[in-house]
C-alpha cells in the first residue's frame, strides 16, 4: 500500500484542519498537486483538500474550532481555512453538470470517484488521507511512476470541458513528463483537433499557463510538441521554437536559473500585444529588445538584462557566448557616470545642460567607460 509520510502531512496545522472534518464524521482527503509532488519528491506549494461536507458546514466547523475562514470560491464549493498562517483550500466533492469550454457548472457530489472524474489528468486525481494512505480511484499511480501525462478517460471530452487543458497538458508534460518519451499520442491528437478552442479563452488564463510552461527546467520539447499541434501559433503568433532548445542549453551551461520572460523573448512573436503581461514583465521585454549595445543595456538596466541579451543572441545564432562579452556586460553593469549636472553649471542651463550631459554620457559609454571626469569636462 502506498502511503505518504511527508512532514507537511503529519505536522500540526494539517492534522488540525483534517480533525475539524473527520471528528464531525466527514471525509478529509488531500488532493492534487500536494499529493502528486510528494510522491515525486518535488516541492509542495499549495495544500488542497476535498471533502463530502458542504461549504457551509466546513465554515461552521472551522469557525467553531476558532479557525479563520475565507470564502474564496463559495459558489464552486471552496473555502479556505487558515491554520497557523497556512492556508488550506477545502472543496466539496463535485461533478460537472454542464461545460462550455471555458467554465463548468458544478453540483456537489458525495463520493471521491465522481470528484476524480471531473479532473484533468490521472496524476492529479490522487488522494491522501490524514494518515497518508493513498486513494487512486482512476489509476493515476502507474502513470505517475512512468511520468506519463494522460487525460482522464476520453481526452477529447476533457478538453472540450475546458480548452485551457490543452496548455495545461503541455505544461504538465514539461514539468512532470518523461523527458525521454514524447507526449501521449491520443492526448496530442485531441489537442490538435480542438486547438481553435484556445481562441475563446481569456488572455489572462493563457498568459498564466504559458509562463508556467516556460518556467519548467527544460520546456523546449513540450513547446515543440505544442507548436506541432498549432497551439503555439494560436497563443503567440509569429513565434518559432528553434532558439528555445539552444537557449535552455546555454542557460544550463552558464548556471542561469530558468526565466520565462527571457525564454518568451527567444520565441519571438509579439508577446506584449498577444499576452496579458504585468508592467514589470513588459519593461523586462522592452529592455531586452532595446536598440543599444549589450554593454549599454547592462549599464542602464543591470547585469540581468545584459546577460539575457547575450543568451538570446547566442541562442538565435546557435553559438556559445564569448567570455569576453560576459566580462564586458558584468563590467558595464557596475559603472557609474562620473559627471553630474552641477559639474556643467552655471555655464549651461536647461535644455542645453541636458543635451550636454547626454552627449558626454554617450562618449563615455562609447569609450568602454574609460573616460574620466576630467576627460569629459575637457
Amino acid at each position: 500500500m502506498t502511503r505518504l509520510t511527508n512532514p507537511w502531512l503529519t505536522d500540526q496545522p494539517s492534522q488540525t484542519v483534517c480533525r475539524v472534518l473527520t471528528d464531525a464524521g466527514y471525509q478529509a482527503w488531500f488532493v492534487g498537486g500536494c499529493v502528486r509532488n510528494s510522491l515525486l519528491g518535488e516541492p509542495v506549494a499549495d495544500l488542497d483538500l476535498t471533502t463530502d461536507a458542504h461549504p457551509d458546514k466546513v465554515t461552521e466547523l472551522a469557525e467553531a474550532a476558532n479557525l479563520r475562514v475565507v470564502p474564496t470560491g463559495i459558489d464552486h464549493g471552496t473555502v479556505t481555512v487558515i491554520v497557523d498562517d497556512i492556508p488550506f483550500e477545502i472543496t466539496t466533492f463535485r461533478h460537472d453538470v454542464a461545460t462550455d469550454g471555458r467554465r463548468a457548472t458544478v453540483a456537489f457530489a458525495d463520493n471521491m470517484t465522481d470528484d476524480a472524474q471531473r479532473r484533468d489528468f490521472t496524476i492529479n486525481a490522487l488522494y491522501a488521507a490524514p494518515d497518508g494512505t493513498i486513494a487512486d480511484p482512476l489509476g493515476g499511480l502507474p502513470d505517475l511512476h512512468l511520468r506519463r501525462i494522460r487525460f482522464i478517460e476520453d481526452a477529447d471530452q476533457r478538453i472540450k470541458e475546458d480548452y485551457l487543458r490543452i496548455l495545461r497538458f503541455f505544461r504538465f508534460h514539461a514539468w512532470y513528463g518523461d523527458a525521454g518519451e514524447g507526449p501521449d499520442t491520443d492526448a496530442l491528437a485531441a489537442c490538435a483537433t480542438n486547438i481553435e478552442g484556445l481562441q475563446g479563452l481569456s488572455v489572462e488564463r493563457v498568459t498564466s499557463e504559458l509562463l508556467k510552461l516556460l518556467a519548467a527546467p527544460d520546456p523546449a520539447p513540450a513547446v515543440a510538441s505544442m507548436a506541432s499541434t498549432g497551439g503555439l501559433a494560436q497563443v503567440l503568433p509569429g513565434a518559432a521554437t528553434a532558439a528555445l532548445a539552444v537557449l535552455v542549453h546555454l542557460e544550463q551551461q552558464a548556471g542561469h536559473a530558468p526565466d520565462p520572460i527571457r525564454r518568451l523573448v527567444a520565441l519571438g512573436g509579439d508577446p506584449i500585444t498577444s499576452l496579458r503581461l504585468s508592467k514589470d514583465q513588459i519593461r523586462h521585454i522592452e529592455q531586452i529588445r532595446s536598440d543599444v549595445t549589450h554593454a549599454e543595456a547592462a549599464y542602464r538596466f543591470g547585469a540581468r538584462i545584459g546577460m539575457d541579451r547575450l543568451l538570446i543572441e547566442a541562442a538565435s545564432l546557435g553559438a556559445p557566448i564569448d567570455p569576453a562579452q560576459i566580462e564586458t556586460v558584468e563590467h558595464a553593469a557596475k559603472q557609474t557616470f562620473p559627471l553630474k549636472a552641477a559639474d556643467l553649471m552655471p555655464d549651461l542651463q536647461g535644455a542645453a545642460l541636458g543635451a550636454a550631459l547626454k552627449q558626454a554620457e554617450q562618449r563615455w559609454i562609447a569609450s568602454g567607460f574609460t573616460l574620466t571626469k576630467a576627460d569629459l569636462l575637457g
